[in-house]
């Protein structure tokens, strides 16, 4: 991550960390609101200084604003992605709040590299659907164990329930056709926001990396919001259920 700290003075790490959000909100135009609800959890359960544990943190969205809202917390930031890693370093650079730790949440041992061995509260978003169930299954084991008694993990992705198919049908085809519309009036899409990182001289080379890491895209798996509910409750949590749902999109917020 040399590049990001090397050329903060020189990049608008702000501009990109808009581009990111412009481009995730044509996905999901309720992304804010999904965080809001998650920020009012963690602060309900685990008051307004936690020690987070932003999972599979990219840029640092949820990072960013668990601090504007709550400025006496901290966080640690934990990715593989090099270049959303150096946008979010470049944007928190300085900030004694925050620190990153580049893991592979794949590997077994990924969070020896954590900096604390406990968590008020684990948060992700719309990241964890590129993993499969049984890795998956296994990575709740982990957060479990992350988990301070009383603590909190909050997941907000796509979780989709197989025994609802014409409902599932309808509201694809709406978000598709909105998707559309807004593409028509100038909406990035992931692959071209990729492709412009390609170009920035400071993302280009960690961008390189990131498709090498990834390839194009993660095939991963979407289970129903039973399916984590039960999962986690078998890894350790006492408590869990959705807290937020889109037609398409689940909060769900396991209690330990």
């Amino acid at each position: 991550m040399t590049d990001a700290r090397t050329t903060t003075a020189a990049t608008d790490w702000h501009a990109w960390q808009e581009s990111w959000d412009r481009q995730q909100e044509w996905y999901m135009p309720d992304r804010e609101e999904r965080f809001r609800v998650m920020l009012d959890m963690v602060e309900a359960l685990a008051g307004t200084a936690p020690r987070v544990l932003d999972l599979a943190c990219g840029t640092g969205t949820i990072t960013a604003r668990l601090l504007a809202r709550l400025p006496g917390a901290t966080s640690t930031g934990v990715d593989l992605d090099p270049a959303l890693l150096a946008i979010a370093e470049g944007t928190f650079a300085g900030d004694e709040r925050v620190t990153f730790v580049t893991a592979d949440l794949k590997d077994p041992g990924w969070a020896d590299a954590l900096p604390y061995d406990s968590y008020d509260a684990v948060l992700t978003a719309t990241a964890l659907h590129w993993l499969h169930q049984e890795p998956l299954a296994d990575l709740y084991g982990h957060i479990a164990g992350l988990t301070r008694d009383g603590g909190v993990f909050m997941n907000a992705d796509h979780m989709i329930d197989e025994a609802t198919p014409r409902i599932n049908a309808a509201e694809r085809a709406q978000r598709h056709a909105r998707m559309d519309r807004a593409r028509a009036d100038g909406a990035l899409d992931w692959a071209e926001w990729w492709q412009l990182a390609a170009q920035d001289p400071v993302l280009a080379e960690p961008t390189a990396r990131r498709f090498e890491i990834y390839g194009e895209h993660a095939d991963g798996d979407m289970p129903s919001a039973a399916w984590h509910a039960r999962v986690l409750r078998e890894k350790g949590f006492a408590e869990a259920r959705p807290v937020w749902c889109s037609p398409s999109d689940t909060l769900l917020l396991a209690l330990k």
